[in-house]
């Protein structure tokens, strides 16, 4: 059985990880779709689609990377028309694993099961929470797994998320 989970992971932090996880204990597979990836840098949308899969991959470990593969999926304006466009570039899949309202109406209307993830600390495990301690200097490494801790250091986040 495959699974589809899409988000934008900016950045990704251990919300998101438990999320795959929670995913990955339903089904064999797991269809990651990096959301908005067609998206030029800005304030709620900092990494590129290649940077986000590049901390998703370091973040996890190989049991997991050998169940999961990343899609890039462009946002487009019409909610119908980018749900077909996801079935042109992610491979079968039989749930779908969403908290948004309006994605789990749209494929409720499918032969598809929706799951919701239980949020974990989700005021605190918010990319928009991770992105403004960034920025104003507060302790948001223990909320981003390592992988994710480095890459931002290294790409020295606090400058891009302060200049954007």
């Amino acid at each position: 059985m495959n699974g589809l989970l899409i988000g934008r992971f900016q950045p990704f932090h251990l919300g998101h990880l438990e999320a795959l996880r929670f995913a990955l204990s339903k089904v064999n597979k797991l269809w990651l779709g990096l959301g908005s990836s067609n998206k030029s840098p800005e304030k709620n949308n900092p990494f590129s689609a290649e940077e986000r899969k590049e901390m998703i991959l370091s973040s996890i470990d190989d049991s997991m990377k050998e169940k999961i593969s990343i899609y890039f999926i462009p946002d487009l304006d019409n909610h119908v028309k980018w749900i077909e466009k996801i079935d042109t570039i992610v491979p079968d899949f039989d749930i779908v694993f969403s908290n948004d309202e309006l994605t789990n109406h749209l494929y409720s209307k499918r032969d598809v099961q929706v799951i919701s993830i239980p949020f974990l600390k989700r005021n605190e495990l918010s990319g928009t929470n991770v992105r403004d301690l960034i920025i104003s200097d507060q302790n948001w490494n223990v909320l981003v797994p390592k992988g994710t801790e480095n890459f931002l250091i290294t790409n020295n986040a606090k400058d891009r998320l302060t200049n954007l």
